[in-house]
């Protein structure tokens, strides 16, 4: 399970990348390059509902497998998408690639949570995530050396270039992102058939056979403690996609980091490495201490490395923005455990409500991007830093369970 949490952390964090890469090949301006990110997690909006029936149908192990051939086959696009150098093309590759992760988090999170005790499921999730966090950290820094490594152009330099030589340029550079994701399609449909000969334990509790009440997504949505997880979960990864999907051109400013966008990478890859190391001590400190009170303390510590992100510059700037992401590390895992805590057969209702909310990382980029092609992209992180305050709201108060709000069916889990 691990394994295939640490390959859908792989491929999310890949679009940092191809965010800058994209954005040059196709000179985009900020807004226009968000667009991948508002594709890749409008996926899990459109999808959710619809995984969550197939999960529901074909159990969790099934639906893993299932997940895992449609994410390998939305990555095998990006071949012919590269040939054809049409970015729209790129972005139907993405949405394809995305459906298949949203099944995979439709199925995996609740299938891990519900493994062990309740008492020490957000601790079982964050360690499961801690593997998702090495994919992101080493995302980086491959697609750095395979997509970023080649110079690209400016817009004056390739007008310079005759009409055939431009077409070769716009060739080469769109072909750069074929062999990765060509490779991550095999790895894909590998890790499938690697799943389908496990013998992985059965669990019917979020299945249609277990939703004996026959309750509705609305049922679920009407608990306090799950509505206001589902908007701290779009709060949470808006936040943290916002942040990563700048990142490069952030650092590489002038008065920030000064360095190349390549360079820039690295960097992204420990703002996302944080997060691994922060998963595995978090791990330990949330079967220790209450997910509530944690959760709301990193929330607070977010917000103050944000304020001084916004207010400094250089080095100060730069590392302040990277060391978010050791404090990012329990939220998404902490928040979801909270989410489907006490839920019984409404546990799978919940979960497809979190993870449609999930949405948040494809409307918060583009929206930042919005007020950083209009005030600058250091002065847009105030949209990050008003997601860490509702964060703080739920640690301390929204994520606290009222019995009398859960359906009776659900409560006598």
């Amino acid at each position: 399970m691990t394994t295939i949490f640490f390959m859908w952390g792989f491929l999310t964090c890949l679009n940092d990348i191809l965010i800058p890469h994209l954005k040059a090949v196709f000179e985009l301006n900020y807004f226009k390059a968000m667009l991948i990110q508002f594709t890749f997690f409008g996926a899990y909006f459109l999808m959710a509902l619809p995984a969550g029936w197939l999960v529901a149908k074909l159990g969790y192990k099934k639906g893993i497998i299932a997940g895992l051939i449609v994410a390998g086959v939305g990555a095998s696009i990006f071949w012919p998408a590269a040939g054809m150098r049409l970015y729209p093309f790129f972005l139907g590759a993405l949405f394809v690639l995305a459906t298949g992760i949203t099944i995979l988090q439709v199925a995996a999170n609740p299938y891990v949570a519900l493994l062990g005790p309740e008492r020490t499921s957000s601790s079982r999730l964050t360690l499961a995530q801690a593997l998702n966090s090495l994919g992101t950290t080493l995302a980086p820094l491959l697609g750095s050396v395979l997509i970023l490594s080649k110079e690209v152009k400016s817009s004056a330099d390739i007008a310079q270039l005759s009409a055939a030589d431009q077409l070769a340029y716009r060739t080469q550079e769109a072909s750069a992102v074929q062999g990765p994701y060509i490779g991550l399609a095999v790895v894909l449909v590998l890790l499938a058939v690697f799943v389908h000969l496990f013998n992985l334990p059965k669990l019917k509790e979020t299945t249609a056979e277990a939703d004996t009440g026959h309750h509705t997504l609305l049922d679920a949505l009407k608990i306090p403690h799950v509505m206001f997880g589902v908007v701290a979960i779009f709060c949470y990864v808006g936040a943290e996609v916002s942040i990563g999907s700048f990142l490069v051109n952030y650092i590489s400013l002038p008065d920030i980091g000064h360095m190349t966008e390549q360079q820039a990478a690295h960097y992204v890859s420990l703002y996302w490495g944080g997060a691994m190391v922060g998963r595995f001590l978090g791990s330990a400190l949330l079967a220790m201490m209450s997910p509530r009170k944690l959760l709301a303390i990193f929330a607070v510590i977010n917000m103050l490395l944000l304020a001084i992100t916004m207010s400094t510059s250089g080095d100060v700037a730069m590392w302040s923005i990277v060391a978010i992401g050791l404090f990012n590390s329990i939220m998404f895992p902490t928040i979801f455990a909270l989410g489907i805590e006490h839920l019984g057969p409404l546990t799978g209702k919940a979960s497809s409500l979190l993870i449609m909310a999930i949405v948040g990382g494809a409307l918060l980029p583009p929206l930042q991007g919005l007020f950083a092609d209009h005030i600058g992209v250091q002065h847009a992180f105030f949209i990050p830093l008003i997601c860490y305050a509702y964060i703080l709201f739920y640690g301390a108060r929204g994520s606290k369970i009222i019995v009398d709000k859960i359906p009776t069916a659900a409560a006598t889990r």
